[in-house]
């Protein structure tokens, strides 16, 4: 892909903080008119119809798990194991989220896992040393950014940007994260990470951060700073947000004393957006909208997910802060109709080719909340839970089960060990 025509970018363009407070404002000017109440959730699903999901989904899993039992598979076995795997995936994706065949054959022709392949490719090529885990992480963040570039209408690829980008997540975090490194020592880093991605020269203090200034090094070869400040100034705004939320984590400040929603929607959106212009280069006002409004809607899907960790940690979002106090059904509801509105918004965003994607979209969205809030049930009032477990494919009981048997048995790690990769992915050998 050939980024964007370099132009001249007037700073208004640009996400600056007085941008994303526009955008910010205006998601939440969007949230707040959604309604509380339940919207219509389609067709319910009799206890045959669930019972024989279940018993298919469970059929799936089984095959999966029998596939990837460790049986001394080198890596040469991948693209076999591959064949057996995505067509059992793909039946499970069906059962699970209501996917028809044609979802599925749309989902091929996009060419996601020979993307991933790609990027596990590149990305050990970078670092042969880099974990299965962590590739997993890097991984979810380039498939985001893929699909972004089928929203935007580009070709489907992985490209310097998206392969630097998507590893910053695992060797930051990491490193952030890990116990042995003081805390002056991880804020050195994010003043000299800050100082680096504004352009300024600056001396790695270790061989991890070597690593990550490599990385940012691997984007400006692709996006001149001079040609696209756009690309620049979004990766700020998202340092700038994370900088910002970690205002969430305050125990002792209640929520009027922090604008949970402004955090959220500028953590959330601003990632969007900085991976928008990862891949695009630029974007015109209608997409950074579009993105924004994106990024912001699935930051709450993160936190309805995360609800229960959340509040054990004290960590402040708008579920964590209502299940405080009450159950989580009114937001839930506004949160189901703040995803319509973006598929709304999509469908009105013309891009050739993005029928198929929009519809899978239509398609998954509301399944997905709908387990998130029977995986969090006990913060929910019994009769709302009942009316969402109408049409959900699974009794939420029997699906706690298979989650709780599978984890024990699926590894994310071990899957993209043997399904994505193969022996022209290891690495070089000394």
């Amino acid at each position: 892909m050939v980024a964007a025509n370099p132009r001249e970018t007037p700073y208004f363009h640009r996400p600056c903080p007085e941008m994303v407070r526009g955008l910010v404002a205006h998601v939440k000017d969007t949230w707040g008119t959604c309604p509380t109440s339940l919207i219509d959730l389609g067709p319910a699903y009799s206890r045959r119809q669930k019972m024989a999901n279940e018993s298919q989904l469970n059929y799936c899993l089984n095959r999966l798990t029998a596939e990837l039992e460790p049986r001394g598979e080198s890596r040469s076995d991948g693209e076999g194991l591959r064949q057996q795997l995505l067509p059992l995936a793909a039946e499970a994706a069906k059962v699970t989220l209501g996917l028809e065949d044609q979802h599925i054959a749309a989902l091929e022709s996009y060419g996601f896992v020979e993307a991933i392949q790609e990027f596990v490719r590149k990305a050990r090529r970078f670092d042969s040393a880099i974990s299965a885990a962590d590739l997993y992480q890097a991984g979810r963040n380039a498939w985001s950014m893929i699909f972004i570039q089928l929203m935007l209408g580009l070709t489907v690829e992985v490209t310097p940007s998206v392969l630097a980008y998507s590893l910053l997540y695992p060797y930051t975090d990491n490193y952030l994260d890990d116990p042995a490194v003081t805390l002056g020592e991880k804020t050195s880093f994010s003043a000299r990470f800050r100082q680096r991605l504004e352009g300024g020269r600056v001396s790695p203090a270790n061989s991890h951060e070597h690593k990550i200034f490599d990385l940012l090094g691997m984007i400006e070869v692709q996006y001149g700073r001079d040609l696209y400040p756009e690309v620049y100034d979004g990766l700020i705004a998202i340092h700038r947000a994370q900088t910002n939320s970690l205002n969430l984590q305050h125990r002792i400040l209640s929520k009027s004393a922090v604008d949970v929603e402004g955090i959220i929607f500028e953590k959330g959106g601003t990632s969007a957006l900085a991976d928008a212009y990862l891949v695009a280069g630029s974007l015109t006002g209608p997409q950074r909208e579009l993105m924004f409004y994106y990024g912001a809607f699935t930051q709450l899907m993160d936190d309805l997910e995360d609800v229960d960790d959340d509040l054990r940690s004290g960590i402040m979002t708008m579920f964590s802060q209502t299940a405080r106090h009450g159950p989580l059904d009114a937001l839930t509801n506004r949160c189901i109709h703040f995803g319509a509105g973006l598929l709304e918004s999509i469908h009105a965003f013309v891009v050739p080719g993005l029928e198929p994607l929009e519809e899978i979209m239509r398609v998954c969205i509301t399944p997905i909340i709908i387990d998130s809030a029977g995986r969090a049930g006990h913060f929910y009032s019994r009769s709302y839970l009942a009316e969402l477990e109408k049409h959900f494919p699974f009794r939420f009981s029997n699906l706690k089960q298979q989650r709780k048997k599978a984890m024990g048995r699926l590894s994310a790690d071990r899957i993209l060990e043997l399904v994505l990769t193969s022996e022209d992915d290891a690495p070089p050998q000394d």
